[in-house]
């Protein structure tokens, strides 16, 4: 028997554990993840992704955090709205470790923490709202409780990125009331459109008969304009061929023979008219003897011998 097989054993389990610990002392540490070391019971480092070398015997790891953002259920909870009307309100929270020796040290579960205190500000919040704006106003609800988590979560090296509601339960007889009201609203407003889409065809109908009854004034108008001046231009045409006339009249007057012509020219239409005056049937006084009509042309000369002494004096 060798004497020396009890130390051989002993120095090869000394050998076994100080290979172990080596082995145990070398860590990769992965993307996206820390690990919290402790030194003889104390917090020491804190080791991101990479290769690292831990002192054996002395060094040990302590916690293990990720990084990455975790998303986690928080549990349906009865809530009361400031109406007194009871909701059951589930949602999911969204946060990540930012500091991993405050999420170490600073409280014993982060993440159960969490959760609890979105439970709480949410049933605050909810407390606050009547029953209609908690379905309205989801993402006031969301950013409060966000903000209220995140203030408290920073103590732990936790940030809180989102929180939604999931599911907002009514209990029945609450819910049915809500639909007669939804209804009674819808038809509200559909009254109210039918009235205002009546009152603008009226309006609009109204409105297009005043623009036809001022159309046709206006044509009107327009016809009046246009026919009296019509007129005028008429007149002072008739006017200005009459004093045309008149002047050549006056002119052929001044003239040698003129005044026998233009008596010859009015017996002659004197003549012209009484022929039209002949018709049958008619009765006529003729004041001058028509067989005579030298007479005639005399006569319409001493008239005109008396005008133009008249108009000379």
């Amino acid at each position: 028997m060798n004497p020396f097989l009890p130390l051989q054993i002993v120095l090869a389990a000394i050998v076994v554990v100080i290979l172990v610990s080596v082995a145990r002392s070398i860590r990769i540490v992965p993307a996206k993840t820390v690990l919290v070391i402790e030194r003889l019971g104390k917090y020491a480092k804190t080791l991101h992704a990479g290769f690292h070398v831990l002192v054996p015997f002395l060094d040990r790891v302590a916690y293990s955090h990720s990084m990455k953002e975790q998303a986690v259920d928080v549990p349906t909870q009865p809530c009361f709205t400031w109406d007194n009307v009871k909701v059951d309100v589930d949602g999911v929270l969204y946060y990540r470790v930012v500091d991993p020796k405050r999420a170490s040290y600073g409280i014993t579960n982060y993440e159960y923490a969490t959760i609890q205190l979105a439970q709480t500000t949410m049933r605050s919040v909810i407390g606050k709202l009547e029953l209609d704006k908690t379905f309205e106003e989801r993402d006031s609800i969301n950013a409060a409780i966000v903000r209220d988590v995140d203030a408290a979560g920073k103590e732990w090296g936790v940030e809180v990125t989102r929180y939604e509601i999931q599911n907002i339960n009514v209990p029945r007889d609450i819910l049915q009331a809500m639909e007669a009201q939804l209804r009674a609203e819808r038809e509200k407003r559909a009254q109210v459109a039918r009235s205002l889409g009546e009152m603008e065809s009226k309006i609009n109908h109204s409105v297009g008969e005043m623009e036809e009854a001022i159309n046709r004034s206006e044509g009107e108008k327009e016809k009046w304009v246009n026919e009296a001046e019509g007129k005028a231009s008429e007149i002072r045409a008739l006017a200005q061929a009459t004093a045309s006339s008149l002047r050549q009249i006056a002119t052929a007057l001044d003239m040698e023979g003129g005044d026998e012509a233009l008596s010859l020219q009015l017996a002659e239409q004197y003549v012209g008219e009484l022929k039209e005056l002949a018709r049958k049937g008619t009765r006529v006084v003729l004041p001058l003897d028509l067989q005579d009509v030298n007479g005639v042309i005399e006569t319409v000369r001493k008239l005109l011998r008396d005008e133009n002494g008249s108009t000379a004096g």
